[in-house]
């Protein structure tokens, strides 16, 4: 008879070193924690206290960007008509780019806003930094509210999450709050968590779907602070979401009205961001209670 083989004594891998039970099922509650707990120790590295966030869709592009599409379809248009095969897909394409060059000035005012805002915050006083300007991460009016105020020589976050499309981090966010996450709640959770205000640009559902979450905690009093949430675009707004009919249908209090307002200049923004910024955050602070972060006030 053959010797059994000695079993061979080997050390099991430590739990947190486990990437099979961190990557599977069994792990998500420690996957969801950590995209609390590690954002939450950069953001106390870096010193940041509170944010302005701006949204809006990440398909609107610049301006240079804008023309030079339309260039590039005009040509294909030209070469079409030369070949006398009209195309209505270039037809379709040629009047996209056409709108794309009016909706670029959004972008160009999301950037000056920021820059505007970028440049007042660095002059305030203190340890820490005050009014970080902060997006999704990605293009369109994301990079051009990081870019303002990368710009303005700020510091500025892009929370950044994985999708099949549209969304790659766009170069303008400081390099070490350059976050990327998996989850969609806690993604939203960093956006209101540390927000006093709030610049809405014109955007599609993503957009919507935050803008309309932040304006829900508000509405049912949920942060334990006062947001300021502005709407970008007021012709687009009232022709894209009709906000008074939910009043008059007594689906919303007509109060409810007063928790956002529209803008349509960086000037005219930024002065009011300014006004209500330092009104109720700079002249008389709210204080975090004992249990919460030092760099939050509030319920969520």
């Amino acid at each position: 008879m053959t010797e059994p083989i000695k079993p061979v004594s080997r050390r099991a891998p430590l739990a947190y070193e486990n990437d099979f039970f961190l990557n599977g099922p069994d792990g998500r509650p420690l996957r969801i924690l950590s995209e609390y707990a590690e954002p939450l120790a950069r953001f106390r590295r870096a010193k940041i206290q509170d944010t302005v966030v701006f949204f809006g869709s990440a398909r609107i592009r610049s301006l240079d960007t804008a023309e030079h599409s339309v260039e590039l379809i005009e040509r294909d248009v030209l070469e079409q008509a030369d070949a006398a095969t009209p195309d209505a897909e270039l037809g379709l394409q040629q009047h996209r780019a056409m709108v794309g060059v009016e909706m670029a000035h959004y972008y160009e005012d999301a950037r000056k806003l920021s820059h505007l805002l970028t440049s007042w915050s660095r002059t305030l006083q203190g340890k820490r930094h005050r009014f970080v300007v902060t997006t999704g991460g990605g293009p369109g009016i994301m990079e051009a509210a990081n870019r303002g105020a990368y710009e303005a020589g700020g510091k500025t976050i892009g929370l950044n999450i994985a999708l099949p499309f549209e969304q790659v981090p766009n170069p303008y966010i400081t390099p070490e709050l350059n976050f990327e996450f998996h989850y969609f709640f806690m993604r939203k959770l960093w956006f209101a968590y540390l927000a006093k205000a709030l610049v809405v640009f014109p955007g599609g559902f993503g957009t919507m779907d935050e803008m309309f979450e932040i304006m829900t905690l508000a509405q049912t009093e949920k942060m334990a602070k006062k947001m300021t949430v502005l709407l970008y675009g007021e012709e687009y707004w009232r022709k894209v979401v009709n906000l008074e009919a939910l009043a008059e249908y007594g689906t919303i209090s007509p109060k409810d009205l007063n928790l956002f307002q529209f803008v349509n200049t960086p000037e005219t923004a930024f002065e009011i961001l300014k006004e209500n910024l330092t009104r109720d955050h700079l002249q008389s602070p709210p204080r975090a209670p004992r249990h919460q972060p030092e760099i939050a006030v509030t319920r969520l």
